[in-house]
């Protein structure tokens, strides 16, 4: 078994990506990408059709020796998303992504008419729109004839691992941030659930895990996808938890994730319970908990400002990069989708401190800094909830391919960071996990003996530490003038 391969699967908003790795060194052996219809909030809403034929392209794309290879595979998918499959194995509707807002309603009904308290004691966190509970209430109060349809309910993952398992299983991780399963107890939260859709827990996922299997590859699958017949499959997890296992995260250390979305999260020992609603009290993928932060906004922000400015991507770091710290006290607060974290889902994007003679440097660097600020908010965040943040910074994400992304996130914070050598760290923690499976070691095993957690590392310059605090406070007045 030492000389297999597993494959780690990363189902994003974006795209599905595959990394093959040799179990006994975690050499990687292959890759291939497939990529999904792009969405834009409000609604954000994706066929989960196109996921199977994503990883189909991504596992096509693999050598034949790869693939028939292959003895595990594991699934990170995006958090959060609600797929609804009705008696007869077929899809009821699109799913609702994690950025989908349209629940915004419902996320402040179900706050405001139950408490902060009462979800905080059942699952660990404050349900925003972005949590499937809440989309659950909006097909409730939108689409009621399709609530009556509903066989089982699926998170992301769940989906793509019931399609090559056939078992309707979940993870801990992953089932953390529905708004029914509760982290502290590790079982379903049913007045949770029964607050949206009584007598729904028989529609539910069983919950694997860290190291069970749901079962091996169904033969009819094996076949399509170019796959050996008897490849286990493991329980998956989310993307957040994926990230976690990639990096080999433990108790203390901090990850940043710049994507479609902005994360900040830490593995503790504990769980957590903030009733502010800004720390999310999820569990991850090994037993123990990931406390995180998620905004809205963050790639999608640089990008536009990018496209605005008329430069490609290496210009647009060094035009960002040619500016000062805190550029000249233009500030931009990034909330062009409207918000997660703090939770204003109508809020737009607001660009303060213009002067005639600004430029278009300026302008690029304020667009970088201000997803950085939002997602340091989040870590401040973090440890205000009593998380331990004493150990290594990483930071990952396609954001940690810019050069401006790396310096700005290391002045603006004042730590040192990791980027690690690997970018793809969720598909990577996808095939940790597939490895652990099939019993090739703990996690902290085969994660060091991948050599897991090592990178880059940015400094921050002391130089412009008070130009960096100065834009971190231009940001919380800007941040509190924003609708």
């Amino acid at each position: 078994m030492t000389n297999g391969l597993v494959a780690g699967i990363d189902s994003s908003t974006q795209s599905t990506k595959v990394e093959v790795r040799r179990i006994d060194d975690g050499q990687v052996v292959g890759t291939g990408r497939g990529a999904h219809p792009a969405t834009t909030p409000p609604r954000s809403e994706q066929d989960p059709a196109v996921w199977w034929r994503a990883l189909a392209e991504a596992l096509g794309q693999l050598d034949n020796r790869v693939r028939s290879g292959i003895v595990a595979l594991a699934v990170a998918g995006q958090q959060h998303g609600l797929v609804l499959i009705d008696e007869h194995d077929q899809v009821i509707r699109p799913a609702k992504l994690w950025n989908d807002t349209e629940s915004a309603p419902q996320a402040e009904r179900l706050v405001a008419d139950y408490g902060p308290a009462f979800w905080v004691d059942r699952c660990g966190s404050v349900p925003g729109p972005s949590f499937t509970v809440t989309k659950l209430a909006w097909v409730a109060d939108n689409e009621p004839q399709a609530l009556d349809r509903i066989a089982r309910v699926m998170l992301p993952h769940d989906y793509i691992t019931w399609r090559l398992s056939g078992a309707h299983v979940t993870d801990r991780g992953d089932a953390s941030g529905t708004g029914w399963w509760s982290p502290t107890i590790g079982d379903y939260a049913d007045e949770a659930l029964d607050v949206v859709a009584p007598d729904f827990d028989d529609r539910l996922p069983t919950v694997l895990g860290p190291t069970e299997s749901a079962g091996v590859i169904r033969p009819e699958v094996a076949s399509e996808l170019g796959l050996g017949p008897d490849v286990v499959v493991g329980p998956g997890t989310g993307d957040n938890m994926g990230g976690a296992l990639g990096l080999g995260l433990g108790p203390g250390d901090l990850a940043l994730s710049i994507g479609t979305s902005g994360t900040a999260y830490a593995v503790s020992r504990v769980p957590t319970a903030d009733r502010t609603g800004l720390v999310a009290g999820f569990a991850d993928a090994t037993g123990n908990f990931l406390p995180l932060v998620c905004t809205l906004n963050a790639t999608k922000v640089t990008e536009a400002f990018r496209r605005l400015l008329g430069a490609d991507y290496d210009e647009f770091d060094e035009l960002a990069l040619s500016a000062p710290a805190g550029s000249g006290g233009v500030v931009l607060v990034p909330y062009l989708d409207g918000e997660r974290t703090p939770n204003r889902p109508h809020a737009t994007g607001l660009m303060h401190g213009l002067r005639s003679d600004v430029s278009r440097a300026q302008v690029a660097r304020a667009a970088f800094e201000g997803v950085a600020c939002g997602l340091l908010d989040g870590v401040e965040a973090l440890a205000a909830a009593g998380v331990k943040l004493d150990g290594r910074t990483f930071l990952i994400g396609g954001g940690a391919r810019s050069a401006a992304y790396r310096r700005i996130i290391a002045d603006l914070s004042g730590r040192e960071i990791i980027v690690p050598d690997d970018d793809e760290t969720v598909a990577t923690g996808a095939a940790v996990q597939a490895a652990v499976v099939v019993g090739q070691g703990d996690f902290a095993e085969v994660a060091e003996r991948w050599g897991l957690g090592g990178g880059q590392t940015v400094d921050p310059d002391a130089e412009v530490a008070e130009a960096a605090g100065e834009a971190r406070r231009l940001y919380w007045l800007a941040r509190d003038l924003s609708p």
